[in-house]
Parts: structure tokens; C-alpha cells; sequence
């Protein structure tokens, strides 16, 4: 894993990663169009996004009924994949697809595409399954969770190089600690519900699969380990 400091910065965005974004862009534009009563059947105000989040959000009170009864209709499973691309408001959608572009980008060019969309759902996946487990009542939506399973691919990318450059490796986290203090300040401040837990469970597990996805990612890990 080498990084290009020539590469431009202006080099194409992967196609998986403009398709995430354009998803969540397409959701948003509809919301837009049916407030102005150009499409579906309301007459300005939010009812398609509020429709939307009942219809597609990650509900950790139906999660535990399906669990209980042990019955999963696909109908409510798909929200474990559905929930990324509804939004709260745009500027909650602005925020997602931002850090997607931009860790997407750079995730992508050194592990690939097929690596940026399992990292995403897998941190999708993950940050539903740990917001259902540490806030069983809680709605999730938005795409964060997979957004900071970019962010821990990132994270895995930048401590592979700075060990190779012979630096300290724990500067990699610096990206998570600062947005981690970010969100623990703007909590403080403006009150924030348990969405952090989903951002949380999405980071652990982009960077724990890092691991295998990445070029020869475990058995430089397992040389290593041997090492020590």
C-alpha cells in the first residue's frame, strides 16, 4: 500500500462510491420535489421524509421483536441496508456524503472499489447491530455508520504507512479522536441522541476488516504478530 504524493487530488471519484452518494442524493431530491408539490400525492411539508424514516429507518424495538419472535420478513430485515440513504435533513445528508466522497476516494484508490463498498456495509451492518444492542429503543438513519467504516480503513491504510516511513503509528487515529472530541462538544452543547453508537460500531469494524481486504493485509499482520 504506497501512496502516489504526486497523484492530483482532482482524480475521479470511484463509480461504487459516486453510486452511495448518488443514492443519498436521489433520496433527498425526492424529499425536495414532493415538498414542492411537484411529485407524489402531498402538498408541500416533510410527509415523504417522514414516511421514508418509518419505512426505511433501523428500528431497534422491531430488530428485538424479530429477534424475540424469530421471524425476519424482508419487509423490515432490509432496514439493516435501507437506512444509510434516509436522511434527517439535507444538511445531515451534506455532512454523510461529504466524508463518504472523501475517505471513499481515498480508501478506494488503495484498496479498491470492492473494498470501499463491504467496508461501508459491513459498517452499515455493524453500527446497527451495536445501536440495537446499546440503545434497544432508538431509530438510526443516515449514512455515518458507513461513512466511519471508511474512516477506519483509512485509519488501517495510514498505520501500515507510517510504519513503513518508520513513525509513530498511533498518529492514524488522529482522524477519529478529533471527530470523536468533535461530536462529544456539539453533544454537549446542542444535546445528541445515541447515533454516535452506530458511528462507533461502523469505525471498528472498517478497521478490523481492513485487515483481510487490504493487499497482502494479513499476512503482513500475522508476520508481525509472529515477530513480537
Amino acid at each position: 500500500m504506497d501512496w502516489d504524493h504526486n497523484a492530483s487530488p482532482f482524480n475521479a471519484v470511484p463509480p461504487v462510491v459516486l453510486a452511495l452518494v448518488g443514492l443519498m442524493g436521489a433520496a433527498e431530491l425526492w424529499f425536495a420535489l414532493s415538498q414542492a408539490g411537484i411529485v407524489g400525492s402531498t402538498r408541500g411539508g416533510d410527509d415523504a421524509r417522514i414516511f421514508a424514516l418509518q419505512r426505511f429507518a433501523f428500528s431497534g424495538e422491531i430488530m428485538g421483536m424479530m429477534v424475540e419472535r424469530g421471524e425476519y420478513p424482508p419487509s423490515q430485515l432490509m432496514r439493516l441496508v435501507t437506512y444509510p440513504f434516509v436522511h434527517g435533513g439535507f444538511t445531515h445528508m451534506v455532512f454523510a456524503g461529504v466524508f463518504t466522497l472523501a475517505l471513499g476516494k481515498m480508501v478506494g484508490e488503495i484498496l479498491g472499489q470492492v473494498a470501499v463498498a463491504a467496508l461501508f456495509f459491513a459498517g452499515v451492518l455493524a453500527g446497527a447491530v451495536a445501536f440495537w444492542l446499546l440503545a434497544p429503543g432508538g431509530a438510526l438513519y443516515g449514512a455515518f455508520p458507513g461513512a466511519y467504516a471508511l474512516i477506519g480503513g483509512y485509519t488501517y491504510i495510514m498505520w501500515v504507512h507510517l510504519g513503513r516511513m518508520g513513525e509513530s503509528q498511533y498518529r492514524a487515529f488522529g482522524l477519529i479522536g478529533i471527530l470523536l472530541v468533535f461530536q462529544l462538544v456539539f453533544g454537549v452543547l446542542f444535546g445528541s441522541g445515541s447515533d454516535w453508537i452506530g458511528d462507533i460500531g461502523g469505525f471498528l469494524a472498517g478497521l478490523f476488516l481492513s485487515v483481510p481486504l487490504a493487499p497482502g493485509g494479513w499476512q503482513r499482520l500475522m508476520a508481525r504478530l509472529r515477530r513480537r
